[in-house]
């Protein structure tokens, strides 16, 4: 099983990171690991709408997400860890995801969806820290990652969300969370 972990927070250590540790934790408890992809280690732009992919299904522009793209393509699982700015995904993990116009169009006009080149059918996974405590928090990040995980061929499987931990090393302060991360990672692998 391969698996790409991608690191969307652009502060080094924070919330974020902490959860996408501790449900790495889990995965290698139950014997797996995961290429850890930190997007603040990357130099790329957003989008900039060309309408360059639509014919090849590939995007025209050369910068890091060149090393990014063969993980996503060849990934079973594709787990993002980003956190919630402004009640959506942080400029660093949308641009990102904007990025993967290119795979939009491979799969909805070209009709050469990623799955055709997996073993399996694949499974995203969110997770997400902000630091609001509105019900609606996650809304956007939310149908932001169903539609990313849909451009990827993969379906959008699990998620967890924790609002009101804002404070760089907050989550620390709630073991269950990472208890959970944890137990998510490990149920990964079993199922």
């Amino acid at each position: 099983m391969r698996i790409t972990a991608l690191y969307g927070s652009p502060r080094k250590g924070g919330n974020t990171d902490l959860l996408m540790q501790a449900f790495l934790g889990g995965l290698r408890e139950a014997g797996a690991e995961a290429q850890e992809l930190f997007l603040r280690d990357f130099a790329f732009s957003p989008c900039i709408d060309c309408g360059g992919c639509e014919a090849t299904g590939a995007c025209v522009l050369r910068d890091g997400m060149d090393d990014i793209y063969p993980h996503l393509i060849a990934s079973d699982v594709i787990v993002l860890a980003a956190p919630v700015f402004f009640y959506g995904l942080n400029a660093l993990a949308k641009a990102m995801v904007d990025r993967v116009q290119c795979f939009w169009a491979r799969k909805y006009l070209l009709g050469r969806g990623l799955r055709q080149e997996r073993a399996t059918e694949g499974r995203g996974i969110l997770l997400s820290v902000g630091g609001a405590r509105g019900k609606k928090n996650f809304d956007g990040i939310l149908l932001t990652a169903k539609y990313f995980f849909d451009a990827l061929d993969m379906p959008f499987s699990h998620h967890l969300t924790y609002g009101g931990i804002d404070k760089k090393g907050a989550l620390l302060e709630h073991p269950e969370l990472c208890d959970e991360a944890r137990k998510l990672g490990c149920d990964i692998v079993r199922t």
